[in-house]
């Protein structure tokens, strides 16, 4: 009896020390959603993954750009059809928890495009904000 139940207890650890957290694999799904969204070439809903707020912070080739609307508006100007969206791929490099509220996130991006190929390193600060993960703050070079 106690074989058994040190089994179970060594087979409980290891699992739970190598299984996703919920809290993980929500994040990873608000990137999977970023990418079926942008493939679909719908930036409405790509922009869902997104803290609608003023305060959210996008860091890119144009320097800082705050809020919601003011991010979303440098998309649909920057990436206004097809030819210029192209595939998206993302390619997730780290994720790491920092507390019960916040995940940072590093990876590679890659547009596959008529236009030409693009592609650099993103780094995502994520939110859990009302029991949903949003980005907060984006740097993508």
């Amino acid at each position: 009896m106690k074989k058994i139940m040190l089994f179970l207890l060594l087979t409980i650890v290891f699992f739970r020390s190598f299984s996703q957290s919920a809290d993980e694999l929500a994040v990873k799904a608000v990137l999977a959603d970023q990418v079926s969204a942008w493939n679909r070439g719908n930036i409405d809903d790509f922009m869902k993954t997104y803290w609608n707020n003023d305060s959210l912070m996008f860091i890119g080739h144009g320097g800082i750009t705050y809020g919601y609307t003011n991010t979303l508006n440098n998309y649909k100007k920057n990436y206004s059809d097809s030819s210029k969206m192209g595939k998206l791929f993302f390619t997730l490099l780290r994720m790491k928890k920092i507390s019960q509220e916040y995940y940072f996130v590093v990876g590679r991006w890659f547009l596959k495009r008529t236009s030409g190929d693009i592609g650099g390193i993103y780094t995502l600060l994520f939110r859990k904000i009302k029991s949903k993960w949003v980005i907060v703050a984006d740097h993508t070079s």
